[in-house]
Formats: C-alpha cells, sequence, structure tokens
C-alpha cells in the first residue's frame, strides 16, 4: 500500500493541473488591442465570452489553463470589426431576388432578369444592383424590353444605391402610376407623355408597398444568409440602418435561439409607429441587439441626381436634387428625438441636405455633447460648414469606398471646384477627433477590407488613380482601423463592450492572413480572414 502513495500523489497532482481557469487562450499572435495606446500584444485569454488577460504568453501560460488554444502561428489578430453603416436585412433579401450588380449594360440587366424569371416562375420579379455609371450609355434605362417579356408579371429593379428603381408597366398599372404624377421628394419620369419606368426616391416606395410581405421563413432565411457572408469577411457588428421596429422581435428570437449571432445596432426608420414603439418601451439592449435611434433621409444619392445640391448639377442645368421630406419635418423629428434622449442618424449626401440638417442638429444639441448625433454619408459638405460637426460634436459616418466608386463620374455631377469639398474624410475626423467607417452594403461590397483599402490608398480595385483620389483627405492605417473597431464602436455607444482586444470586453476577434498594419498597399484588398470569432467562439473559419 505504501507503495501506491506515490502513485495516487501524482495522479492527484496531474488531476489538480486540470482545473481549468479559462476558456481559450490565443497565443503566437501579434495581438493589435486598438486600445488607447494602439499597444500590441502576443496573447490573451477569454473566459465566459469576454477577454480576462491580455500581454505576453509566458506570464499568461504561468497564471491560466485553458480549455482550448489557438496557435495563431504570427498571424495578425484584430478586434471584431464594425461595419457601422450597413443594410444587413436588405442585403439578405437580396440574397433572395436576382443579383444586378457589376452588369454592364441595360441590355445584360435584361437577360439576367429573364433568366431568373424562367426558374422562379411565379410573384414579382425583383432584382437590385443596375448602375448606369458604368454603362457606355449612361442614361437611364426605359422599360420597354421589360413589358415586352413580363406583359402581365410585375418586375421591379432596384438601381444600386436604392435611390431609384425602373419597373414596367404591370407593376406600375397595379401601384396606379400615372404620367405626370407628381410626388413630394421623389420623381416619376415622364418623357413624350408617357411613363418610362424610372421612379427616384419617394416615388421608387409607390409601387414597392405593392410588392406581398416576405414570409417570417424568407425574412429569416435572409438574416441568416447575410451574416454568413458577413462572418466570412471578418464583420462581428453590423449597424442595419432603418429598419421597421417590427423587425426587432424577430432579430431578437432569432439571436435568443443562438441561430443569429451577429450582434446589430439597428437604427428604426422614420415613420410614426417607429417613434410610438421606442418612446412606449425605451432602448432595447441585449448582448446582440442595441436599439436607440432612428434613421431619417435627408436627400438621395448623387449617382441618381436626387442628392441635394445648393448650387446645381454640373451635367444638369437647373437642377439641385431634391430633400425627401419638408424642413418641417425635419425640425419636428429632431425635436422629438432630443426631447426623448435618443440618437438621431440622417442620411446626407448633398452640400444643400448636409447644411439643413447640421443647422437643424445645432438648434437641438445647443454646443458641446455627448449624445452622438450621426449624419450618415456626409459626401459633399460645403467647407463653411465642416466646422458645425465639431461645435455640436456630431457624428460624420462615412463609406470610404463611396469615394472610390464615385471619383469617376462624381466630378461630371459636381465640377471640378465643387468635387473637392467632397468625400473629406480626413477633414471630417479633425472635427472631433474620430471618425466611424462603414460600407453602405449592398450598394457596396461587404467586405471592409475595401473600406481600409479606399480610405487609406483611395483608389479602385484597380489600383487608380495611380497617386490616390483627393489624398489630402486619406485616413492614416491606424485611423482607418479604429474606424472599423473601437470609433464605429462608440458611434454606437459601445465603446465600452466592444472595438478592442481589452480585458472585461467581448471576445470578438477576427485572424487574418496579411497584417493590415504592414502589407503593402496594393495587397490590401487582397487580405482575407482565416477566422472569425464572437465571444470567444469560431463563427467562421475559411476553408
Amino acid at each position: 500500500m505504501k507503495k501506491l502513495w506515490p502513485v495516487l500523489l501524482l495522479l492527484a497532482a496531474a488531476c489538480k493541473q486540470k482545473e481549468y481557469n479559462a476558456d481559450l487562450l490565443v497565443k503566437n499572435a501579434l495581438v493589435y488591442t486598438v486600445d488607447s495606446n494602439f499597444s500590441t500584444a502576443n496573447a490573451f485569454v477569454v473566459s465566459s465570452g469576454r477577454i480576462t488577460a491580455v500581454g505576453d504568453i509566458d506570464s499568461l501560460e504561468k497564471k491560466y489553463l485553458a480549455r482550448e488554444v489557438i496557435d495563431a502561428g504570427g498571424k495578425a489578430v484584430y478586434p471584431g470589426l464594425i461595419d457601422a453603416h450597413a443594410h444587413f436585412y436588405e442585403y439578405g433579401m437580396g440574397l433572395q431576388n436576382v443579383n444586378l450588380v457589376g452588369l454592364k449594360s441595360w441590355g445584360a440587366i435584361v437577360d439576367t432578369v429573364n433568366k431568373y424569371a424562367a426558374h422562379k416562375t411565379e410573384g414579382w420579379v425583383v432584382g437590385a444592383g443596375w448602375d448606369q455609371n458604368i454603362w457606355t450609355d449612361k442614361t437611364f434605362p426605359n422599360k420597354a424590353r421589360l413589358d415586352s417579356l413580363f406583359p402581365v408579371r410585375p418586375v421591379i429593379l432596384s438601381r444600386i444605391d436604392g435611390h431609384a428603381a425602373i419597373a414596367n408597366q404591370a407593376a406600375l398599372n397595379i401601384a396606379g402610376v400615372k404620367p405626370g404624377q407628381k410626388i413630394t421628394g421623389g420623381e416619376i419620369e415622364t418623357v413624350n407623355g408617357k411613363l418610362t419606368g424610372i421612379l427616384v426616391d419617394n416615388a421608387v416606395g409607390i409601387v414597392t408597398r405593392k410588392i406581398p410581405a416576405p414570409t417570417e421563413q424568407m425574412i429569416q432565411a435572409a438574416l441568416l444568409d447575410a451574416q454568413r457572408n458577413c462572418f466570412a469577411v471578418g464583420l462581428t457588428t453590423v449597424d442595419d440602418c432603418g429598419l421597421p421596429y417590427t423587425m426587432v422581435s424577430t432579430i431578437a428570437a432569432l439571436q435568443h435561439k443562438g441561430d443569429l449571432k451577429m450582434r446589430m445596432y439597428v437604427m428604426l426608420e422614420d415613420k410614426p409607429e417607429s417613434y410610438e414603439y421606442l418612446f412606449k418601451r425605451g432602448a432595447y439592449k441585449t448582448p446582440g441587439l442595441n436599439v436607440r435611434s432612428f434613421k431619417v433621409y435627408g436627400d438621395g444619392a448623387l449617382g441618381s441626381r436626387g442628392a441635394c445640391l445648393l448650387h446645381p448639377y454640373a451635367d444638369q442645368k437647373n437642377w439641385n436634387g431634391f430633400l425627401l421630406s419638408s424642413k418641417a419635418h425635419f425640425e419636428e423629428v429632431a425635436k422629438k428625438i432630443a426631447s426623448h434622449g435618443f440618437q438621431m442618424c440622417t442620411h446626407a449626401i448633398g452640400d444643400s441636405a448636409n447644411r439643413v440638417m447640421l443647422k437643424i442638429y445645432a438648434e437641438n444639441l445647443k454646443g458641446k455633447n455627448d449624445k452622438r448625433w450621426r449624419i450618415e454619408h456626409a459626401q459633399i459638405v460645403a467647407p463653411e460648414d465642416v466646422k458645425i460637426f465639431g461645435e455640436n460634436n456630431i457624428i460624420p459616418s462615412v463609406q470610404p469606398t463611396h469615394a472610390t466608386s464615385d471619383m469617376t463620374w462624381a466630378v461630371k455631377r459636381l465640377g471640378a471646384d465643387r468635387l473637392k469639398s467632397g468625400y473629406a474624410y480626413k477633414n471630417l475626423l479633425k472635427q472631433n477627433g474620430w471618425i466611424p467607417l462603414g460600407t453602405d452594403f449592398p450598394v457596396e461590397n461587404i467586405n471592409p477590407m475595401y473600406t481600409f483599402y479606399a480610405a487609406t490608398e483611395r483608389k479602385d480595385l484597380k489600383g487608380s488613380p495611380d497617386g490616390g483620389f483627393q489624398m489630402e483627405n486619406a485616413l492614416t492605417r491606424q485611423e482607418a482601423l479604429r474606424g472599423m473597431t473601437i470609433w464605429a464602436a462608440k458611434a454606437n455607444f459601445e465603446e465600452k463592450e466592444k472595438g478592442s482586444i481589452e480585458v472585461g470586453k467581448y471576445a470578438d476577434f477576427v485572424i487574418l492572413d496579411n497584417d493590415l498594419m504592414k502589407a503593402k498597399g496594393s495587397e490590401l484588398p487582397n487580405v482575407k480572414v482565416l477566422k472569425t470569432y464572437i465571444n470567444g467562439v469560431k463563427v467562421y473559419e475559411k476553408k
């Protein structure tokens, strides 16, 4: 028996050593913490879904025994990426419909729609993504070919920015659209007394409201399909801009079931029922869902000439675009949101729309504050208006790929002088010392590596222009990474729980195949996500 004691003691010691005090240890990594000092580490520890320690592997291994160990093989590790402006649900629904992104002619669009309709033989034909600015003929298309192919079946195809669409006669008939019909904040194009099928901004809704509502099954499929693609590009939080309040319970239920793991910051649409819902129940906050803001549309898009400009478009005389609602409406909404303590987020593209909204914001914010009201896009801002952002702590929420997508044709819309005050991200950053970045997907590609590339190199995916576009407004790599992590979290009032790899925060992180801080500029768009984690649990791995 005495001989057995040493063996038993060894077994007891071995068992004691396996008393785990952590769930995950990530080591042999170049960890960009994105803390206030932008410090790096080579390891960190996760317990119960949160970061519990960050530092040197030797000291961490002495203190922690983790159930799982990830050897990052020297790869760069970053906080989970945050898209500060996207249309997550819309993107998911688009995956259920016909994709027209990148097609180079109206003929290619029609052929694609025809093939799609041959497979999906019932109901409306819905598509999105066409952009006349990339066609040889850059004029808006006409519905004649759609009418010929689909004399009875309704068709509506949205432009890439969502601010214009083309509908066939069958769809227009269902919606009761007539030649010469007028609508505030929109345009129903009529040529020689006949409808062309082109609808701009508020006119689009006349038709889309007639599309049968999606089933609960379709909605869930859209959210989960969008999630899958977003995890593959390293996104762990998305700001979904302008959802109906009814989506809150759907998202919450899917998250509660564990199916929807994507964290979401939801802005409710500018409708009476949205205000009633949130004012009555208050902000909705869980680890995965944050609802405390409203998305308001100030004007349309530059590509469809719906952006509201102080002076006429350079390529369309006597046309300044338009606001999508009256100034009185924006004033009423701002006052209402301010009085209830919520966040206002307003789409503003043109310099006139930005001026109107900045002045309304200033009247309600009254100087320095921490309400974090946001101007979404802030694309064209008159130089004399830029200071209003800083004076009232208004947050410019921008999407760098808009600059590189628009640069080849924006000069035609604006003229060279006015373009200089457009897409001025560095200048906007200086106003408050921080700036959140997003993509506006599905208007742009969901890939945040393109955001990083466009923000820092100011080039398109072909590497043009050689010297970069208006490089005085390029961001540094550190600024761009902050804009996609901690500053995006701050725009959502979430900087204390995510956006950096620091003790106490959610263990949301990504492992990349190349280091964004050190890679050549030309390599940045091709950086791939190897793994994506939420709460320290892997949600994506590159095959």
